[in-house]
């Protein structure tokens, strides 16, 4: 069974105006969809290790050497990217009031913690993510990854995330992340992150 790409959980226009639908089109159809091709071709080469990319990605070092960085890199690209399209919606959603909690006492209050998510995503140098996580004793960080890196490799568990690679915002915003940064504010599934937040912490 080859690893394939999800289809989005809802429209490709459906995030408009936030997130625009040729963008949705590349970003989906074209980027995840070649990560998903390259960790395929990556896996065949050495299919006594499994296609379970949550465990292999969890102890990198279990990955045959010779696979391990394409592995690390369309790996991690497909699992970042098929929690990022169910981490957006249309719907007006909210931080549960347990999540809720715990961003205040982590971060002081909801605005210093988006202060905090901003900040790792505009100074995200080059390609990236910027995360909010549960770590190994159950609290909640802000973490930023180079390229296709995913949190769990750290032993975190990602329950919110951005990508700011250029593909992901290059046509609407241009050079200008920050705007990017701020319309995905107004698409956040918090259903989605709540549930994720539950089962991790």
């Amino acid at each position: 069974m080859a690893i394939i790409l999800p289809d989005l959980p809802y429209a490709y226009d459906a995030l408009e105006p936030y997130i625009d639908e040729e963008t949705m089109h590349l970003h989906h159809d074209k980027h995840h969809q070649t990560y998903v091709n390259n960790v395929n071709a990556a896996l065949e080469k050495h299919p006594e290790i499994g296609e379970d990319l949550e465990k292999l990605l969890t102890d990198v070092e279990s990955i045959p050497a010779d696979i391990r960085q394409a592995v690390i890199n369309n790996g991690g690209g497909h699992l970042n990217h098929a929690l990022f399209w169910e981490l957006m919606t249309a719907e007006k959603t909210e931080p549960s009031a347990e999540l809720a909690a715990a961003i205040d006492a982590t971060f002081g209050s909801f605005e210093d913690f988006k202060t905090a998510f901003t900040t790792a995503a505009t100074t995200r140098f080059g390609s990236g993510w910027a995360w909010l996580v549960v770590n190994q004793e159950g609290g909640l960080e802000v973490v930023s990854t180079p390229n296709q890196d995913t949190p769990i490799s750290d032993g975190k568990a990602p329950i919110f995330g951005l990508d700011v690679w250029e593909h992901a915002y290059y046509v609407k915003y241009r050079n200008v992340r920050p705007d990017y940064i701020k319309a995905f504010f107004s698409v956040i599934n918090w259903n989605k992150v709540n549930e994720l937040y539950a089962a991790a912490k």
